[in-house]
């Protein structure tokens, strides 16, 4: 009893040396490249965009965060010594901007003084304090409060609504 051989399934496309369709085959072939990549960068790039404002927005506001100069310009400012290394400083800076958020923009400045940076080890050590900390300005400038070491988010709220009851 012989064996029967299945069929092989025919490929798809040409499989004649008839140029024309060849040239068809290519052509078909490079024109689904084509929608592909063109259907791939329309999915990357509302993605990216988001990605590139979102990185901007944040640097922008970290720069603007960094502004030291800002205090005494007539709000008043909560300022954190922090360093980006430290895991106090980071949850410190969470509950403060958690606390801050409840107060109108417009009514307090929140800066950062990074004591890895020149400015902001000047500025830590003018005050002679340690990182982990807030500092409280009136709008002139002046310090007037300390707050060391984190706090949870309500203990940070009621003492700048104090604050700013005294100072704003």
């Amino acid at each position: 009893m012989k064996k029967q051989r299945r069929k092989r399934p025919q490929k798809r496309g040409v499989t004649t040396s008839d140029p024309a369709a060849l040239a068809r085959n290519a052509t078909d072939a490079n024109r689904r490249k084509f929608l592909r990549l063109a259907r791939n960068a329309a999915i990357a790039l509302p993605v990216l965009a988001g990605a590139t404002v979102f990185s901007v927005q944040s640097v922008q506001a970290t720069i603007c965060e960094a502004d030291l100069t800002k205090i005494g310009k007539g709000k008043p400012a909560v300022v954190q010594v922090h360093d980006p290394n430290c895991s106090l400083c980071r949850q410190l800076q969470r509950q403060a901007r958690k606390a801050l958020k409840s107060f109108d923009g417009e009514a307090v400045e929140f800066l950062v003084a990074d004591i890895n940076t020149a400015k902001g080890s000047a500025f830590a050590a003018r005050y002679g304090v340690p990182h982990v900390t807030l500092l409280l300005f009136d709008g002139a400038g002046e310090m007037v409060q300390i707050v060391r070491g984190p706090s949870d988010t309500d203990s940070l709220h009621k003492v700048i609504a104090a604050h700013l009851a005294a100072h704003g």
